[in-house]
């Protein structure tokens, strides 16, 4: 602006200068927060780029304190028109090397599954917090849920993999956010981080360690420069994930959302599409081991055990306490991540010989109930409700008893 411009402006103008310094892109130490805001700053921390999102109760939080945090430590944030295209926004710039990140509720998750299955098919790193409410439809916006557990899986169409962590807490939000991004960019996937209202609106402490000491997983680029050997953007490793090159960075580039060969070019063969929907279910079934995250409290010689995740494990909690005061032999197995479903050790539990009966509640009628009735012909005792409210620890301990 010259000086006879500056002249012409009213008194009451204001020029907005842009930041010289920015804002520190880690807040370390101790801080109370909600588990959204917790959600927030870990994908700061985690090195978020680009955020794209629509606003919607519960997860509108998240958007709001990104609006202000992102831009202000060197990101981009961008309130889209609806959640269509900002599931669309954040593919896109993950293809060009950002790390991105969306936010939504139940109604907004549908609306992104068709571009959830376009991530899968083009492998484009990318993160999802969905923080769960009371539906179908719009429901209960205001209330908690957990129904969005099989939509998480099995929501888009056909086979791919994805892993879906649950917190239980504010510090987790923070916590598995960061592994989230790095999950995402280590595999080449979607990764969702199913948070629900509880968890979500929930108020506590959440420590934020230095930002030296958090874990950062760099994407795995080509091994070879642009103009070396022809670059294949399909070719995977022995580990099954292609490295990536992102636009930009003089690769020759081709996705496509239809079966590709390993150039990405379209190549429209029964044989090479099933050698490739393998490979995008198998790079995440072979490492399961490696993703699979649950704790485990008094499961050592239960014969009842709690299996529960998010907002309904803290009430398990409760009730395997008091079950414990009262004699009964009860563990619970909390669930951290549900996708992939950590059979592996429930397998492992049922072959100890203890195990009599599981316990499984949670905030649908009965979603993840049917993974561990898949796992075993011993009784699965259900404590479901649609939604709108958690399961208090009596009505769990209850179920124990019976």
């Amino acid at each position: 602006m010259n000086e006879q411009e500056a002249k012409a402006m009213p008194e009451s103008a204001t020029v907005m200068h842009p930041k010289v310094d920015l804002e520190p892109r880690v807040l370390t130490g101790s801080h109370f927060m909600l588990g959204d805001h917790a959600c927030a700053e870990g994908a700061l921390a985690a090195g978020l780029d680009f955020f794209a999102g629509y606003p919607i109760t519960p997860s509108t939080e998240i958007a709001e304190h990104l609006a202000t945090r992102l831009p202000d430590s060197g990101g981009r944030f961008v309130q889209m028109e609806d959640e269509l295209a900002s599931m669309a926004a954040i593919i896109g710039a993950s293809a060009a090397g950002a790390r991105t990140l969306t936010a939504t509720s139940g109604p907004g998750f549908s609306l992104m599954m068709e571009n959830i299955g376009l991530a899968a098919m083009l492998e484009i790193p990318c993160v999802v917090a969905n923080v769960m409410r009371a539906s179908p439809s719009t429901g209960l916006p205001t209330m908690v849920g957990q129904s969005d557990i099989l939509q998480a899986r099995w929501g888009s169409h056909g086979d791919y993999g994805i892993i879906a962590y649950c917190p239980s807490s504010p510090q987790e939000c923070f916590d598995l956010t960061v592994e989230a991004f790095n999950a995402a960019d280590k595999y080449r996937v979607p990764v969702f981080i199913l948070m629900d209202e509880i968890v979500g609106h929930m108020l506590e402490r959440v420590i934020i360690p230095p930002a030296e000491e958090i874990p950062f997983f760099k994407r795995k680029g080509p091994h070879h420069p642009p103009d070396g050997a022809p670059y294949l953007s399909y070719k995977p490793d022995d580990d099954l994930v292609p490295p990536i090159a992102h636009a930009g960075e003089g690769y020759k580039v081709h996705m496509t959302g239809l079966t590709h060969d390993e150039r990405g070019y379209p190549a429209m063969f029964a044989d090479t599409h099933d050698v490739l929907v393998n490979r995008l279910v198998d790079k995440i079934r072979l490492h399961a081991a490696d993703i699979v995250r649950f704790e485990e409290y008094e499961c050592e010689d239960a014969d009842t055990v709690v299996i529960a995740f998010g907002c309904t494990a803290r009430s398990a909690r409760s009730a395997v306490r008091q079950a414990r005061r009262e004699g009964l032999k009860v563990g619970l197995l909390r669930l951290v991540t549900v996708w992939p479903f950590p059979e592996s050790r429930i397998r492992q539990l049922i072959e100890l010989g203890n195990v009599k009966r599981f316990v499984v509640p949670e905030i649908n009628l009965g979603q993840l109930r049917r993974e561990v009735e898949r796992l075993t012909s011993l009784p699965v005792l259900r404590l479901n409700h649609a939604g709108g409210k958690m399961p208090t620890p009596d009505a769990i301990l209850e179920l124990i008893r019976s």
